[in-house]
C-alpha cells in the first residue's frame, strides 16, 4: 500500500499535477514494482508567501512524502529516487535543487485499510522488493 502527498506552491503545482501524478507512479511502479491500478497521490497546495525554503531553491520547489509498508531494500528506494529526479528534470524542469522526496516505512499493522489491518491484507504484489 502507498500514500503520497506532493507539496508546492499552488500557481506552480496545480497546471502541471496530471503529469506530475504520472510521472511519479511511473516511478513507483518501476522502482518498487507495485501495481498500475494501486494509486493515492494527494496534492497539497500552499500559498506562496506560506511557504518558506532553503536558499537556493524556486517557487518550483516540490516535495514529495511517500507513506508505504516497511520492506522495500535499499536498492528500490535509491532507485525511485534516482527516477524521480531524473523525470522531474527531464519531463517538468523540475531541477534536482527543487525537488524533496522523503519515504516513510511502516509496519503494516499499522495500516487499517478496507476494514482490517495491512498485516491481515491479502496483496497482489511483493513489498520485499
Amino acid at each position: 500500500m502507498g500514500q503520497i502527498k506532493i507539496f508546492g506552491i499552488r500557481e506552480q503545482l496545480h497546471p502541471i499535477r496530471e503529469k506530475v501524478s504520472e510521472i511519479i507512479h511511473e516511478c513507483v511502479m518501476d522502482a518498487f514494482q507495485y501495481p498500475k491500478e494501486k494509486k493515492a497521490h494527494r496534492f497539497i497546495y500552499i500559498d506562496a508567501d506560506s511557504f518558506y525554503f532553503f536558499e537556493g531553491r524556486t517557487e518550483r520547489h516540490t516535495i514529495i512524502e511517500i507513506s508505504v509498508f516497511e520492506g522495500r531494500s535499499i536498492e528500490a528506494k535509491k532507485k525511485l529516487h534516482k527516477l524521480l529526479f531524473q523525470n522531474f528534470e527531464t519531463v517538468l524542469g523540475i531541477t534536482n535543487m527543487d525537488l524533496e522526496i522523503t519515504i516513510f516505512e511502516t509496519p503494516m499493522y499499522n495500516w487499517g485499510i478496507r476494514g482490517k489491518s495491512g498485516d491481515e491484507l491479502a496483496l497482489n504484489y511483493q513489498v520485499e522488493v
